[in-house]
């Protein structure tokens, strides 16, 4: 059973398709990069694969389950760390993720264990009691991540989870999303062309909500003629000249 599959999911806004007809695929344990400029479809394929909105027409399925018919029950094999990240400032870094381990059902003295096994895995436990608000962007960006897998997901969704972030913490948290893979299915998407070649099992660019081009980088520079990946993104999403 593949992790995630779609079948020819589209989506409708105002009589315009932003998402439309997409298929494919993702193994258990494998690491997607969705690539597209603003506007290409990905945060609105993002949000039905979560069950925030309902397909238009067609479906996806994570781990067997659709995100038409059985969206509680794949609320409950997912997780989401967004791009705006939503943190407790005023508590600790512990306390939030006791908090979100308690609200998925997680009595108080196994809300603490998994707090504790959390924070060795993200090395955040010398800081465990400090308030959110005095990390940095990097630390606030780890505990994000740290919050949606608290919850043991079998998917996890990234959204831009390095944008405004400085060269080295970008590469320590690259790290840690990288000891992911294998354990847990993840979609990222991104708008740095060198994460999702340094990341990325697969990688798919989408453009008008239709996939131009998927697989490894190499096969993407092929398909798209071109010299490197950045000149195969820029030609597989070049605008029409009206």
């Amino acid at each position: 059973m593949l992790a995630i599959e779609l079948k020819n999911l589209s989506k409708n806004f105002k009589g315009k398709k932003v998402v439309d007809n997409l298929n494919f695929g993702l193994k258990q344990g494998e690491l997607l990069a969705l690539l597209g400029e603003n506007g290409a479809g990905k945060s609105t394929t993002i949000n039905m694969l979560c069950g925030l909105t309902k397909p238009t027409s067609g479906d996806a399925y994570i781990l067997g389950k659709s995100v038409v018919n059985d969206v509680f029950e794949v609320k409950k094999l997912i997780n989401v760390s967004p791009q705006e990240i939503a943190l407790g400032n005023k508590i600790s870094i512990k306390e939030n993720l006791e908090l979100v381990a308690r609200i998925y059902g997680d009595n108080k003295i196994e809300a603490e264990k998994k707090s504790r096994v959390m924070l060795e895995k993200l090395k955040l436990t010398e800081k465990a009691n400090e308030k959110v608000k005095t990390l940095s962007g990097g630390m606030q960006r780890k505990l994000s991540i740290g919050m949606a897998l608290i919850s043991e997901p079998k998917v996890l969704f990234l959204d831009e989870p390095t944008v405004g972030l400085d060269v080295r913490t970008r590469n320590e948290l690259w790290k840690t999303i990288e000891k992911l893979k294998g354990k847990v299915t993840i979609i990222l998407t991104t708008h740095y062309l060198e994460e999702a070649q340094a990341l990325a099992d697969k990688i798919i660019i989408i453009n008008k909500g239709r996939i131009k081009s998927e697989g490894v980088a190499s096969k993407i520079i092929e398909d798209a003629g071109a010299k490197n990946f950045e000149e195969a993104f820029l030609k597989l999403t070049e605008k029409e000249v009206l």
